[in-house]
C-alpha cells in the first residue's frame, strides 16, 4: 500500500473516532448536568444510537453500496451530521434532544461501515495493513477523551461542538479519499442477505444459539457502562474522569495482543467465560468503590474494559467467523451486529435510564451502588446460562486480520 493511501485512510479513521469519542461517553453527564434530564431521557438518547445501528445496514446495503461511491456518501453524511450538530448545540430541551441525536446518529452509524469498506478496498493485504490503519481510531478516542478531561468540559456543550467541527473536517476530507465506486456484487444483494437471514441456519447448532443469545443479553449491562459510568464516577467525587476512563482503551489495546495466546491456552468457551466474569467484577467494583480510599476499585473496573470487551466481543466475532465459514461470514456478522449493537444495546440503554430513575432519591441524588448491582446481576445470569449450555470445545487460533481493536 502506498504511503499516501495509508496516511489518507489512517486520517479518515482518526477523524471518525475523534468525532465519536468526543461525545459518546460524556453525553449522559451533559444531559444530567446541563439539560437536567431524567434517567429515562438519558437512556433514550443512547437508545437513539442503537436504533441508528439497526437502520444503517439497510442504508448501506440497499442504497450506498449499489449506487454511489463510498467516499462521496461518507462526505455527504458527515456534512449533514455537522449541520444537525449545529442545531443540537442550540437546544436546551431534553425531549427535543432525543430527536436531534437520533437524526445525527442516522448519519453517523452508516459512516462506521463506510470507513471500513473504503479502507479494505484499498488495502492489498488486510491481515498485514488494516490493523495498523484501524488502530488510529482507538488512538483518536484516547486523544479526544483526554483533551476533554484536561479542559474539564465533559459536562459542557463543548463536546458536541468538537464533534461538529470534526464532522465538518471529515466531510470535506472524504472527497479527497481514493475513489471507491459501488461494489458490482452489491446490486445482487437481497434484503434477506442484508438482514443476515443466510446466517439463521447457524442456529441449528445449540452452542451458537446460546452464544448468540448471550451476546444479546450481555449488551444490556454493556449499555449501563457506556451510559452511566461517567456520571457515576463524577458523582462519586472522582476528578478528571475522562482522562482516567481512557485507560479502558489502553487496556483494550493491550488485551487485544493477548488474544492469540489466550486462544491457544483457554479455547473459545473459557475465554468467553473469563469475559463474562470480568463484567460482573467490574460492576461490583463500580458499585462499591468511592473516590476516597476505594478509588483503586474504580481504576480496576476501568482497566477491566480490555478483558470485558476483547475476551467476549472480539472472541465472539472470531468464533462467529469460524462457525459461519466464507460463504455466509458477512451475513453472520451482520446479524450479530444488528442483534447486539441494535437490539441488545437498545434495550440496555432504555433499561439503564429506567433503573437510574428508580434509584434516584427525593434529593435528586442517584444511589449508584444499587444501579450497578442491576447489570452485575444480569451478567451473572448470562454467565450461568452460558457456562451450563455452551459446549463448543474447539480452539481455533485467530488469523491476524481478525484482531481489530474496537472503539470503546
Amino acid at each position: 500500500m502506498k504511503l499516501t493511501t495509508r496516511i489518507q485512510l489512517s486520517t479518515m479513521m482518526f477523524l471518525l473516532f475523534f468525532m465519536w469519542g468526543s461525545w459518546y461517553g460524556q453525553m449522559s453527564k451533559y444531559l444530567f448536568k446541563q439539560l437536567h434530564a431524567t434517567g429515562d431521557q438519558v437512556g433514550n438518547a443512547y437508545t437513539a444510537f442503537s436504533l441508528a445501528m439497526i437502520v444503517a445496514p439497510f442504508f448501506i446495503g440497499l442504497i450506498a453500496d449499489r449506487y454511489f461511491a463510498a467516499q462521496k456518501v461518507l462526505g455527504v453524511l458527515s456534512l449533514i451530521g455537522a449541520a444537525i450538530l449545529f442545531f443540537l448545540i442550540q437546544n436546551d430541551n431534553p425531549d427535543n434532544f432525543f430527536w436531534l441525536i437520533l437524526a445525527y446518529c442516522l448519519t453517523f452509524a452508516p459512516s462506521m461501515s463506510l470507513t471500513n469498506s473504503i479502507a479494505l478496498q484499498h488495502i492489498a493485504d488486510p491481515g498485514k495493513d488494516f490493523p495498523g490503519v484501524r488502530v488510529l481510531g482507538t488512538v483518536a478516542w484516547i486523544v479526544v477523551t483526554n483533551i476533554i478531561g484536561w479542559l474539564n468540559v465533559g459536562d459542557q456543550v463543548t463536546i458536541f461542538q468538537i464533534a461538529m467541527y470534526t464532522a465538518l473536517a471529515l466531510g470535506i476530507f472524504s472527497f479527497t479519499l481514493p475513489d471507491t465506486p459501488p461494489k458490482p456484487a452489491a446490486s445482487g444483494a437481497s434484503l434477506g442477505q442484508i438482514l443476515g437471514a443466510d446466517a439463521f441456519k447457524l442456529f441449528k447448532d445449540r452452542s451458537f444459539a446460546i452464544f448468540f443469545l448471550s451476546s444479546v443479553l450481555i449488551c444490556i449491562p454493556l449499555s449501563f457502562y457506556y451510559a452511566m459510568a461517567n456520571p457515576a464516577l463524577t458523582d462519586s467525587g472522582m476528578t478528571n474522569v475522562e482522562n482516567k476512563m481512557s485507560l479502558g482503551q489502553a487496556s483494550e489495546f493491550f488485551f487485544m495482543l493477548m488474544i492469540p495466546l489466550a486462544f491457544s491456552r483457554l479455547g473459545v468457551k473459557n475465554m468467553l467465560i473469563v469475559g463474562l466474569i470480568a463484567w460482573i467484577v467490574r460492576f461490583l467494583l463500580f458499585g462499591y468503590g468511592d473516590a476516597g480510599a476505594g478509588e483503586w476499585m474504580f481504576y480496576i473496573a476501568i482497566v477491566l474494559h480490555g478483558v470485558c470487551y476483547d475476551f467476549f466481543f472480539v472472541t465472539g466475532q472470531i468464533y462467529t467467523d469460524n462457525k459461519a465459514g466464507e460463504r455466509i461470514r458477512s451475513s453472520a456478522q451482520g446479524l450479530i451486529t444488528i442483534a447486539t449493537y441494535g437490539i441488545g444495546m437498545g434495550v440496555g440503554s432504555k433499561l439503564s435510564g429506567i433503573v437510574a430513575d428508580m434509584y434516584t432519591g427525593a434529593d435528586g441524588k442517584i444511589n449508584w451502588t444499587s444501579v450497578w448491582l442491576v447489570p452485575a446481576a444480569i451478567a451473572a445470569v448470562v454467565l450461568v446460562l452460558f457456562a451450563l449450555l455452551f459446549t463448543d470445545k474447539k480452539k481455533p487460533v485467530p488469523a491476524e486480520d481478525e484482531l481489530v481493536t474496537g472503539p470503546l
